[in-house]
């Protein structure tokens, strides 16, 4: 019987494409796994694809899921179980969901998942603004030294008038 969260099985070429993804991310890329941490990485716009396990107990824990990742058009899949998807993303235990926010070095590999998921087809030049928009986002900014502060505030100072 199918969970209530469970809209249609993922056709199993694709769950295997997305595996294949997700062993090399979680060394080369960026993987959250768990239902809080996917979810923060959903609410964030961070995550490119989601799986989610069908053998979750209780159901009521991963429920949100699907609903906000379209509400955010982020594309996901379902596996089978929660084992599974746990030793596919590197641990020794299980994990009800994971989302691949940088897929490493299998970037042509995650786009190929997101067309067949979404249907769409985006322009190369877009598929790669996405990626740089999304991994500036990410990134910490400097911060600023005592010194460039303020050689900073003294330029911006504006000078005396004359009487």
């Amino acid at each position: 019987m199918a969970k209530a969260y469970v809209k249609s099985e993922t056709p199993a070429e694709i769950v295997e494409l997305f595996y294949t993804i997700l062993t090399v991310a979680k060394d080369s890329g960026r993987v959250k796994k768990g239902v809080n941490e996917v979810t923060k990485s959903v609410e964030r716009n961070n995550a490119k694809v989601v799986a989610m396990a069908m053998d979750v107990e209780p159901e009521e824990i991963m429920m949100h899921l699907p609903k906000l990742c379209e509400e955010k058009g982020i594309p996901y899949v379902y596996v089978q179980t929660k084992q599974e998807l746990g030793k596919m993303a590197g641990l020794n235990v299980p994990t009800s969901s994971v989302a691949i926010e940088d897929a490493g070095n299998e970037k042509e590999k995650l786009r190929t998942l997101i067309e067949r998921l979404t249907g769409k087809t985006l322009p190369a030049e877009e598929k790669a603004k996405k990626e740089q928009t999304t991994e500036e986002q990410q990134k910490p900014k400097p911060k600023e030294s005592k010194e460039s502060k303020e050689q900073h505030k003294h330029s911006e100072e504006k000078p005396k008038k004359k009487k």
